[in-house]
């Protein structure tokens, strides 16, 4: 019997865990600090709602109609809707993805879980800033480290996965999630009395426009896109989970107003620590592992913030990495007749041994240069600026051209009137366009 969540709720949770990951916590901080702030994040709100949001709900609603893994999905309904079984290569091509994303996603990942040891261990206390690189340094220079951290980290992603639906994903995003906002939460408490708050505030939401470039206008574009784990498979798997009763629409709302409400408290928590330590808010990918230590090691309590701010960031990462490993064992649950437990050995195991590629990127590989750079960055290169951006546009364009208005009305709930119009003219003629921009910026045609 094909499992089910057990609730709305639990869907919720589920795909706005999937949703709240890495991206929202470590990326979208420092990238509306690169771009200006709160013009940056006015556009980026319109994108989550006008671009994420019709392709989140395309996803499920694929998801919810095949019953099935993507790649299954997809060959079901496009036989049934156009006679072509050839778009199962649209959901070929989200496990791929989603396989790929999750062999360096989980090294990273076990960053969070090394900094939780450090934070602990008040390894911050008084640090100056070759102190904390020599940290950081010491972790990504050596294989054995991050050869550990990458192996509990995905042993930890593959155990849930290989428990099921209710006793595996469910389970694990109903304590983590909630976890994932009570940390928050705690962290947005210290911020306001021990942080800069009015001006970390300020800057998240006060507009200067004349920041707002048309590359900004894509990254942040970009950023709705890739925030919300659209276009690698994870959300039509959990799709296929939705019990026929529960409303798509609703839903979906809920999980993207979740995701994109968590991105902005992550905002709200970062930047009055790093105004108040006097820091540079567009210091980049750094922001994190860099710049947050620094601040960490000056603070009083230091040390307790900081094991609670990577415990958030690690919960934030293995909510992710659940759904990322969901696609491909249901695949191999469905198609190859494989018991649970198996099939999350069997396609951990395969992440584990391919995040090698990216362990030897950092160190003993890092002068082995391909076509972008060394094996992670070719990796990265080729999930987040081809993969994803593809995937989103087909899923879209499947369901706002090729599948009939009675299929997706169905499934949509035909009494939703104007609210279905309105997503199948973005389904049809906005996300499409807005997707390829995405595309094209990433590839670099518009450098």
């Amino acid at each position: 019997m094909h499992g089910q969540w057990s609730s709305r709720l639990a869907f919720i949770l589920a795909v706005a865990g999937s949703a709240v990951g890495l991206g929202n916590i470590w990326k979208f901080p420092y990238i509306a600090g690169q771009n200006g702030g709160g013009a940056f994040v006015l556009v980026y709100l319109a994108c989550v709602f006008l671009v994420g949001l019709p392709i989140m709900m395309s996803e499920v609603l694929l998801g919810r109609r095949g019953r099935r893994n993507p790649m299954s999905t997809m060959r079901i309904l496009g036989e049934e809707e156009a006679g072509q079984p050839q778009w199962q290569l649209v959901g070929l091509g989200g496990l791929i993805a989603s396989f790929l994303i999750l062999s360096y996603y989980s090294v990273i990942g076990g960053w969070t879980l090394h900094y939780i040891l450090l934070s602990a261990q008040d390894s911050f206390a008084n640090a100056d800033a070759a102190l904390v690189n020599e940290l950081f340094d010491g972790l990504v220079g050596s294989v054995g480290k991050l050869a550990l951290w990458h192996s509990v980290f995905m042993g930890l992603t593959a155990g849930v996965v290989a428990r099921g639906v209710e006793q595996g994903l469910e389970s694990a995003v109903r304590f983590m999630v909630p976890a994932l906002v009570l940390i928050m939460l705690a962290l947005l408490g210290y911020a306001i009395n021990s942080g800069d708050f009015e001006r970390g505030l300020h800057f998240l939401f006060d507009p200067d426009f004349s920041k707002l470039t048309p590359t900004a206008i894509l990254i942040a574009m970009g950023q709705a896109f890739f925030s919300l784990s659209v276009g690698m498979g994870a959300v039509m798997a959990y799709g296929a989970y939705l019990p026929q009763d529960e409303s798509i629409i609703k839903t979906s709302i809920a999980v993207v107003s979740t995701d994109t409400a968590i991105a902005l408290l992550a905002g709200l928590v970062i930047f009055p620590i790093v105004f108040a330590n006097g820091l540079d808010p567009a210091e980049g990918p750094g922001l994190v592992f860099h710049t947050l230590p620094l601040a960490l090691g000056q603070m009083p309590g230091g040390a307790l913030v900081g094991t609670a701010f990577f415990i958030l960031l690690a919960f934030a990462g293995l909510t992710s990495a659940i759904s990322l490993l969901e696609p491909v064992v249901a695949w191999l649950v469905e198609r190859r007749g494989m018991r649970r437990g198996a099939a999350g050995l069997l396609a951990g195991t395969g992440v584990w041994l391919l995040g090698w590629l990216t362990i030897v990127s950092f160190n003993v590989a890092a002068d082995v240069k391909l076509l972008r750079g060394t094996f992670f960055d070719n990796i990265d290169f080729l999930t987040s600026n081809i993969m994803l951006p593809l995937g989103g546009f087909f899923v879209t364009v499947f369901a706002g051209w090729v599948m009939c208005a009675n299929s997706s009305a169905d499934e949509l709930d035909p009494s939703a009137g104007i609210v279905y119009r309105t997503w199948r003219l973005l389904a049809r003629y906005v996300v499409p366009v807005a997707v390829t921009l995405v595309f094209l910026n990433a590839i670099g045609l518009f450098d």
